[in-house]
């Protein structure tokens, strides 16, 4: 990497803190840099990541050292990952704390140090011929996610004919797996609770054909302001937006065939692609977050009609947030019984309720889902 772009990197690494992620201030520092290539800004965002990816090896080191060192573990470690045992990874690739909330596995710990895929996820039926056309691509060898396509190329994505044509979003594959797991049917009408910016309203979408209705809501209107502007891409119609922050003042009286709780968590499935947050994350997170998603699950699940479903999502694997979760609510709704489905990587497998989602598995990020069925 140039040595004027390492300053910048550094700059980043300086500026980033638990209130200012690093992703969040490399989008912005990279916004205002003139003249930067798509070279440049792809090395200086993976010089600031390895730095947090490795940051267990380097946190005393001076900050240009620092990111020249963390680049080379990096190629060192993609080449000849067995040169870290698993015992080294075990007490510095994540913070100590991991272990009392979540299994830590070598598998694990070995996945997430590789720098992460880039996932899109292709028009229903469109897998394959994606690959095709984008070229440095390959469709999904896991059959239930066949429209799942893995990008091995360096073009700005952004700006190809496609993505304008919206053949295709940027999707991880783990989150793809759970609109696939919803497996909602055209004429339906589900409720994407905790929508975001809207990657699985619009996938929901795509599997009912453009047919039925999805609300869409978030507490936050900029993200809904994002999903207009993707739904117009992506040629999504059957959806209306609306604020829901939560509370038992739901954004409509409508009863739905699926409510979908894509809930706020402490984001553990993501340390793969946001290494940072390995070292801002804190304990109090999990529990504090666990409430939040109960209570969520408890005033969503009023919207859901007899003989509908209630899916639950996060993007992390702390027991806190997942089956502890899942097991208090179950507790507290007789009505609703579990609801099994098949593990879209073990399909063989007997299907279940609750599912895990891990890296080392999917080789995208780590996501939890559970899913119920309203008796009567």
């Amino acid at each position: 990497m140039k040595h004027e772009w390492k300053r910048i990197a550094a700059d980043v690494l300086n500026a980033s803190s638990r209130q200012h992620p690093a992703d969040a201030v490399l989008r912005e520092k990279l916004k205002v840099v003139p003249g930067l290539s798509a070279d440049d800004a792809r090395a200086i965002s993976q010089a600031v990541f390895a730095a947090f990816r490795w940051h267990g090896w380097l946190d005393t080191v001076e900050p240009l050292t620092r990111l020249e060192r963390a680049v080379e573990m990096a190629k060192v470690y993609a080449a000849r990952p067995q040169c870290i045992a698993d015992e080294e990874l075990g007490t510095r690739a994540v913070p100590p704390w991991t272990t009392a909330h979540m299994a830590v596995s070598p598998a694990w710990l070995r996945a997430i140090q590789h720098e992460p895929h880039l996932w899109l996820r292709a028009r229903a039926g469109q897998g394959t011929a994606l690959a095709r056309t984008l070229g440095e691509s390959r469709a999904s060898l896991v059959p239930a996610l066949a429209d799942a396509v893995k990008y091995c190329g360096v073009e700005d994505l952004f700006r190809s004919h496609e993505f304008h044509a919206g053949e295709f979003e940027i999707q991880d594959i783990a989150s793809q797996a759970i609109a696939l797991v919803a497996a909602p049917k055209p004429g339906q009408t589900w409720w994407d609770a905790c929508a975001g910016s809207g990657g699985k309203t619009l996938h929901l979408s795509d599997l009912m054909h453009n047919q039925g209705l999805i609300w869409a809501s978030d507490r936050a209107p900029w993200r809904l302001d994002q999903l207009k502007r993707r739904a117009a891409r992506a040629g999504c119609f059957n959806y209306r937006a609306a604020r829901w922050d939560g509370s038992t003042h739901l954004p409509t009286r409508t009863r739905f065939d699926g409510v979908l709780v894509d809930a706020p968590c402490s984001g553990l499935g993501t340390w793969q692609r946001n290494p940072h947050a390995r070292w801002t994350t804190a304990p109090g997170d999990v529990c504090e977050l666990a409430a939040v998603q109960l209570r969520l699950l408890t005033h969503a699940a009023r919207a859901v009609k007899p003989g509908g479903r209630l899916v639950y999502a996060v993007c992390t694997l702390t027991r806190e947030e997942t089956e502890d979760v899942t097991a208090a609510f179950g507790a507290a709704h007789p009505a609703f019984a579990p609801w099994p489905h098949l593990h879209p990587w073990r399909p063989t497998q007997a299907p279940s309720s609750n599912h895990e989602f891990w890296p080392q598995d999917t080789g995208g990020g780590g996501m939890f889902v559970a899913q119920w069925r309203r008796e009567g």
